[in-house]
């Protein structure tokens, strides 16, 4: 016995259907890089290395925090809290 799952692969929730106009792109972007900013606080406070095996170097806080944005952009609008937002703002008309 097979099943058909093409019904369903068609219906299922795709965020991006949610975005259809203009200022929607422009809303979800927003979104999506407050949640990169939320992200990026945590990944500042939970990744400090502050007893290192090694000593400090000139340029770790500066490729520490490069590593904690890119991580950051890379995690954004896969937790579901951008898309939590830009349903909000979106119900209140808020642009």
């Amino acid at each position: 016995m097979t099943i058909d799952n093409s019904i369903i692969a068609s219906t299922a929730f795709d965020p991006k259907n949610i975005v259809k106009t203009d200022d929607d792109k422009k809303l979800k972007a927003q979104t999506d890089n407050f949640e990169a900013f939320m992200i990026k606080k945590v990944l500042d406070i939970s990744l400090k290395r502050e007893n290192t095996l090694f000593g400090k170097d000139p340029g770790d806080k500066i490729y520490n925090s490069m590593y904690n944005d890119t991580m950051s952009k890379a995690l954004s609008g896969g937790l579901g809290y951008s898309e939590l937002l830009f349903n909000f703002l979106k119900e209140q008309n808020i642009k």
